[in-house]
């Protein structure tokens, strides 16, 4: 099994692959290259599929286990964060995972506790690392658990009915997935882009 690739996760796991990659990705930060977007996207588009397809997927199963993944991988990730403290990422030596992280701070510093926790979920990386920095962080338990549940369900539940509408709308869409896939990819990393481009000009203007 392709662990980068959706499809691979879905045809091999079903629904249990959309738990397993939504709470690793958003729990654990070993889970940081994990399809996360595209395999919403691809769960979506599954349970548009005929029965007899070689991927057939139920929708209230999909959206059940991906916003259970999201949820209860961000809160076991706050849970490692203020457990763990600053040696938990202290021992992160990717440099992706690092740029996640001061994308993550700065996501705090700019936008506060809430709008940070919400906005992170739909930027690749920066899901991985803020659960934990929040915890590192001390953000208030229940400011976190209110803010992280409605960002996992904006996110887990948005990205996997764009997917069902889409096939559901388009005929044998399915027969274009991989085209599709890599627009999902394009698409999710488009915050993250940004963010580093802002992070770039912030530090030339004060240089």
């Amino acid at each position: 099994m392709n662990p980068l690739s959706a499809t691979s996760w879905l045809s091999s796991l079903g629904t249990a692959g959309v738990f397993l990659v939504l709470f690793a990705e958003t729990g654990l930060l070993v889970g940081f290259f994990l399809p996360g977007d595209s395999l919403l996207f691809t769960a979506g588009l599954f349970c548009t599929t005929s029965a007899s397809a070689p991927v057939h997927l139920s929708l209230p199963l999909v959206l059940v286990a991906s916003v259970a993944g999201a949820i209860s991988g961000a809160q076991v990730g706050f849970v490692l964060g203020r457990r763990g403290g600053r040696a938990l990422l202290g021992k992160v030596g990717n440099p992706q995972l690092h740029r996640g992280i001061e994308r993550a701070e700065e996501l705090f510093s700019r936008y506060g506790y809430a709008k940070a926790i919400v906005l992170a979920r739909f930027v690749p990386v920066v899901r991985t690392v803020l659960n934990p920095l929040a915890g590192i962080l001390d953000v208030p338990a229940r400011t976190f658990l209110v803010w992280q549940v409605l960002g996992g369900l904006l996110w887990s539940v948005g990205v996997t009915l764009a997917g069902y509408v889409l096939g559901a709308s388009i005929p044998g869409i399915d027969q274009y997935l991989l085209p599709i896939i890599a627009v999902v990819v394009v698409v999710s990393l488009i915050p993250l882009a940004l963010e580093l481009r802002r992070g770039r000009k912030r530090s030339s203007d004060e240089h």
